[in-house]
């Protein structure tokens, strides 16, 4: 059985999916761009859209009654491979030890063309 989660405090889907599922004792989170909720805007770069983006995955775990030390399977998907750096600065304020298992790819191109999005498969929480 499988149960959809959904929060105003991180942007909507733009497309036909939800913004996380339960499942099975997890939470499988879709990718989150590094976009303000409140007013749908861009961070002004990678360091900031990475923030927003973890940020919309922290409204999202929580949501679903989960948080983020929860997170077993992280996945970050960069538009430069040259940002890596920068994302990792980012990305280890919102983790802790033991970290979550990660990959980290750089792509084509994003949805509206974004900088960075990422997207964590967590344990539904203690």
């Amino acid at each position: 059985m499988k149960k959809t989660i959904a929060t105003e405090k991180a942007p909507g889907a733009i497309g036909p999916y939800s913004q996380a599922v339960e499942a099975g004792g997890f939470i499988y989170a879709s990718v989150q761009l590094g976009l303000n909720p409140a007013t749908g805007e861009f961070g002004k770069d990678v360091q900031e859209q990475a923030r927003l983006s973890l940020s919309n995955v922290q409204a999202i775990l929580e949501a679903a009654g989960s948080h983020m030390n929860q997170v077993v399977k992280a996945t970050v998907f960069l538009k430069h491979m040259n940002d890596f750096v920068s994302v990792n600065e980012v990305y280890s304020s919102f983790f802790e030890q033991p970290y979550p298992a990660r990959s980290a790819v750089e792509v084509a191109r994003l949805p509206k063309d974004a900088l960075v999005e990422i997207e964590v498969i967590a344990l539904k929480g203690e």
